[in-house]
């Protein structure tokens, strides 16, 4: 009876320690509408998230599950957010045309119209390296540049029609790149001369949707048509792809890059959705992990170095939290 008992503990044992070794942890957003995306971290360890349907701005406690709701009234459609060193929170008004500010101490929202009324629809936000926003329009068809401190905004137009500028990066020279998912094409901006660049990929049924940049400046991107991941170099010009692990049913979208230049990307093309973890050194796939509630989509990930963690949303109505290995 003994030896029984002992085993049966030994077996509660192995699997409390699974579980609390389990890598992905999400929070239930307790608010029944909003379609929880695009968390950003603060300073103080809070994670900020868009409430897109719900038309608010999220922020978690991860030490203690609180969430905290910062109503945004009428405005609808909050889609990516990003966090200043004050702690104030930048969101792109997408179905309203304009880039707002809050101020989380006092709820003030202060709003940056956009100058052009057909960029109705500020997609995603970047930091550039001098504390400005780059960001995307993308029924627009703009790459914008919001300088914070003057409230000015620049539209560059992009050539092809109905590109549908989407995920965008700033790399360590000051150069913003974006993908136009509406074509197989990255584009890239001079920032002094506003002068762009078009770059087509070798497939021409391509659709990239998210991207990232690596310390060796290399750009890699997710085809979300294609189900591969793919990396330009635009020191010489090159491009090389390798397929995602459930290959063209994968439909690649949030992607993110980690401390040790790793790359991660969301398959959403299966259900569950799966975190997807590349190493550019060895050309590699390494690991991939199941989201527990599903995710239904994950549309952006963001990686803390703080924390050594990548922040997501889940269509399923969760934050997230991938540990990295």
């Amino acid at each position: 009876m003994k030896e029984f008992l002992a085993r049966i503990l030994l077996l509660f044992a192995a699997v409390a320690l699974q579980v609390a070794a389990e890598p992905v942890t999400e929070w239930e957003v307790t608010w029944t509408d909003g379609r929880p995306r695009d968390p950003g971290v603060d300073s103080t360890g809070k994670v900020w998230f868009c409430g897109q349907g719900g038309g608010y701005l999220g922020r978690l406690d991860p030490g203690t599950g609180k969430f905290d709701k910062f109503d945004l009234g009428a405005e609808k459609g909050p889609h990516n957010l990003i966090i200043d060193a004050r702690d104030q929170v930048w969101y792109a008004g997408n179905t309203t045309g304009h880039i707002g500010r809050l101020d989380p101490a006092t709820g003030r929202i202060t709003r940056f119209p956009m100058p052009d009324a057909a960029a109705q629809d500020p997609h995603t936000l970047i930091w550039d390296r001098d504390g400005n926003i780059w960001f995307t329009v993308q029924h627009g068809n703009f790459l914008g540049h919001l300088n914070v401190s003057t409230g000015k905004v620049r539209l560059v137009p992009v050539r092809s029609p109905h590109a549908r500028p989407y995920g965008i990066v700033v790399d360590a020279g000051n150069r913003p790149w974006a993908v136009l998912f509406g074509s197989n094409r990255l584009a890239t901006v001079d920032p002094a001369t506003l002068a762009m660049q078009e770059i087509s990929l070798p497939r021409s049924d391509a659709r990239p949707r998210r991207l990232v940049v690596t310390t060796q400046g290399d750009v890699w991107y997710g085809d979300y048509a294609g189900g591969v991941l793919g990396r330009y170099r635009p020191a010489d010009g090159s491009f090389k792809e390798w397929p995602l692990p459930r290959g063209t049913g994968a439909l690649p979208y949030g992607m993110a890059v980690d401390d040790q230049d790793r790359i991660w990307l969301a398959e959403t093309g299966v259900s569950p959705n799966r975190l997807v973890e590349f190493d550019p050194a060895t050309e590699k796939f390494l690991a991939s992990f199941s989201i527990p509630s599903g995710g239904g989509v994950i549309r952006h990930l963001i990686f803390d170095p703080a924390t050594r963690a990548i922040w997501f949303g889940a269509d399923t109505g969760t934050i997230g939290r991938l540990l990295v290995p």
